[in-house]
């Protein structure tokens, strides 16, 4: 007889999978008249309905829509726990073959979840150009986050830039795109491409409540910059170190100080820069020079 499924089973959303191919051939002329083909990202939108009322559309690869959707409800804080979710129903057919015509994501919260639309209904922005929606709260929430008490040692960085530098991507094959990536110590958890930063740190952050992970062993890899968005998107993962290839910006930086977080920065081979909490950074020097 097998045993009963537990409660967190049993109110864990139902999502549908409706990945869809992350890019798209095209015909191009380069500098020489030379005709060839090419891939370019397939950037589409998708709107999200939040029982039954419109909420944001985002422009995403599609490449893992629900938990894209999960991920930026509880980034946003419009959700406090993925228990309040029913359902997360994606459909590409309905704006298929029409330019400017989102796919459809419908969210449906479960009876007893008590969850307010109307707090959210004027704060939400539609985004665009990959670019991520920020509302007014998120900074009042900030110092609430006490974050572990997590390390990373000079060569685990290391090997992680190693790690994205090897990693197979879509970037790679048609560029214009962000990667963010999951990390235990030097071993890739999850790696993830959209065409915005912002999306693919929700991705990541829906799959870790879908998955009940927490962020106090891991970190968090980004190509794009360390905006206080990001930032504050990492620490409400629970995430005390996050690491970009490129830099921080100054509200990114206040806020890493803010809650301790190890903002790691510009870091390619085998340099890099720690903006924040260097005592979270376990320095190795002689590796720089090896």
């Amino acid at each position: 007889m097998s045993a009963p499924a537990t409660d967190s089973v049993t109110r864990k959303p139902r999502l549908t999978h409706a990945k869809a191919a992350l890019t798209r051939r095209v015909r191009v002329r380069n500098e020489f008249g030379e005709v060839s083909d090419t891939s370019i990202p397939a950037e589409r939108a998708l709107t999200v309905y939040l029982d039954k009322r419109e909420l944001v559309t985002l422009m995403t690869l599609g490449g893992d829509p629900e938990l894209l959707v999960l991920g930026f409800l509880r980034n946003q804080r419009l959700i406090d726990s993925v228990d309040q979710i029913e359902s997360i129903t994606v459909d590409w057919s309905i704006g298929e073959g029409e330019v400017g015509e989102p796919g459809v994501a419908a969210v449906r919260t479960r009876a007893d979840a008590g969850v307010r639309i109307e707090r959210s209904a004027e704060r939400v922005v539609t985004t665009g150009c990959g670019q991520g929606s920020v509302f007014g709260d998120l900074m009042a929430h900030i110092d609430e986050i006490e974050l572990p008490a997590a390390q990373i040692t000079q060569s685990q960085l290391y090997g992680i830039v190693n790690a994205i530098r090897l990693q197979e991507s879509t970037y790679k094959s048609s560029g214009s795109v962000h990667g963010c990536a999951l990390f235990r110590g030097e071993d890739m958890l999850l790696f993830v491409e959209d065409v915005g930063r912002h999306n693919a740190v929700d991705t990541i952050a829906g799959w870790m409540w879908m998955n009940d992970m927490d962020g106090s062993d891991k970190v968090f890899y980004t190509t794009g910059r360390l905006t206080s968005e990001m930032v504050i998107k990492a620490a409400q993962m629970g995430i005390p170190v996050v690491v970009s290839r490129s830099g921080i910006t100054q509200m990114g930086l206040d806020v890493a100080l803010r809650v301790g977080l190890c903002a790691i920065g510009r870091a390619t081979n085998k340099r890099f820069l720690c903006f924040s909490a260097p005592e979270r950074l376990i320095a190795q020097a002689q590796l720089a020079q090896a």
